[in-house]
């Protein structure tokens, strides 16, 4: 067997302020010998776990659905909310849905 010695340089993405600890270091290289499937599986995990806890509560949704109505309608209102045609929205809808 023949052993195999690498340089480890810290990993350090792109706009990230401090380079990953070694714990986080070491998941990444083994979570990078995953199959591209479960690779996409394991980042959506990852991705739901930083949302917080969902909101079952269809009492909860209804409100804040309403609170969102509420606030794009004052914006509306007062000319800061910026809308499209709706034949330019339907035509780039339609191209994207067709283009897939």
């Amino acid at each position: 067997m023949v052993a195999l010695w690498i340089e480890r340089l810290p990993v350090v993405p792109e706009g990230y302020a401090r380079p990953m600890t070694d714990q986080t270091q070491s998941l990444l290289r083994e979570d990078l010998s995953l199959s591209e499937e479960e690779r996409a599986d394991l980042v959506a995990e990852l991705l739901v776990s930083l949302e917080g806890p969902s909101v079952d509560d269809v009492a909860t949704v209804e409100q804040a659905w309403a609170e969102e109505l509420e606030r794009r309608a004052r914006q509306a209102l007062v000319g800061e909310a910026h809308g499209e045609e709706w034949s330019q929205v339907r035509d780039r809808v339609g191209r994207a849905l067709t283009d897939g």
